[in-house]
């Protein structure tokens, strides 16, 4: 059976409670061995935003029909934009970190259009809001600015959210986008077939090649 498409039912009863601009978001390449992770935020009226048909969550999509959904999604949306974190970023911040890097890069961009004042983020994990500064904390994040936007996180949320499975579509595709890029300078790891993920005939390739700068280098990546 196929699942059920993604409706805007949370986002409406967001708009009910008085929620005028609500983002969805979420992340693609969390479990890749190389190229960034990348965070996709769709900004929507829930009050007045009608439903987009044929958008799923990205995994549920072919890679033609994901594709054309692009710019459908673009001007559907209040508001939208990818952001990303490098290999490098993800060494050297850990995953978390680097997740909150990449989505706020996103929604810095996304913003500076329209500010939400709700995000539903997919996951149990609430890897975008800024840690709670303690004692050890340095002093740029104990005073850092309180973000205006609430966040509560929802499993499946790409699944049953039309404003986060939009999210991972546009993310999905520039990332995608990225790793077909990179495939033509490193054809040996096969990214533009296994987007930087641990198939075995990327890791045979890396046992044989050596990582490159945009492998995460600090992962087991044999």
């Amino acid at each position: 059976m196929a699942a059920a498409a993604p409706t805007l039912e949370w986002e409406r009863e967001l708009a009910a409670q008085g929620y005028f601009a609500v983002a969805g978001c979420d992340e693609v390449g969390r479990g890749s061995l190389a190229g960034p992770v990348s965070v996709g935020v769709v900004i929507i009226h829930p009050d007045t935003a009608r439903e987009l048909p044929g958008v799923k969550d990205s995994k549920l999509l072919r890679v033609s029909v994901r594709e054309a959904l692009v710019p459908a999604i673009i001007d559907w949306a209040a508001a939208s934009a990818v952001g990303h974190a490098q290999a490098p970023e993800i060494d050297a911040l850990g995953l978390v970190s680097a997740l909150r890097l990449a989505g706020s890069r996103a929604m810095a961009q996304a913003a500076a259009t329209v500010i939400p004042d709700f995000v539903i983020l997919d996951g149990d994990q609430d890897w975008l809001s800024a840690p709670e500064p303690d004692l050890f904390s340095p002093a740029h994040e104990a005073e850092a600015a309180v973000a205006p936007w609430r966040i509560q996180t929802r499993i499946k949320a790409d699944m049953t959210c039309l404003s986060v499975a939009a999210a991972s579509v546009l993310a999905k595709v520039e990332r995608d986008g990225i790793m077909m890029g990179l495939a033509q300078e490193f054809p040996a790891f096969g990214w533009d077939s296994n987007m930087g993920y641990g198939t075995v005939a990327h890791k045979a390739a890396i046992a044989s090649e050596g990582p490159t700068d945009h492998h995460r280098k600090t992962w087991r990546l044999l």
